[in-house]
């Protein structure tokens, strides 16, 4: 495929020849988790290598996994939950440490 000037243009899978991580439950409280710590400034963005702090972003993404928490509640095995619980803590802990 050309971009119209002649050059090829390669399709985003094959730039990135990393195997993407498997699609699970855990693997998406995950991402979420790592969003907030980015939103926090706790690490920085893959994406630009920078730390920036935006807490009510972050507040947000606290919201969002405490929702599924909830909305999950009695569905998830106890690997999940435990996880749940265990990343939704530390990260109301990291806000609050960002806050300060």
């Amino acid at each position: 495929m050309t971009d119209g000037n002649g050059f090829t243009m390669k399709d985003e899978s094959e730039k990135s020849k990393e195997p993407l991580p498997k699609i699970d439950f855990s693997s998406f409280v995950l991402s979420l988790y790592s969003s907030g710590l980015v939103q926090m400034g706790k690490v920085e963005d893959p994406s630009t290598g920078q730390k920036s702090v935006n807490l009510d972003l972050a507040q947000h993404t606290i919201d969002m996994i405490a929702m599924l928490e909830e909305k999950t509640r009695g569905n998830l095995t106890e690997e999940e939950a435990n996880l749940m619980r265990a990343l939704l803590s530390e990260l109301r802990l990291a806000f609050v440490e960002a806050s300060a």
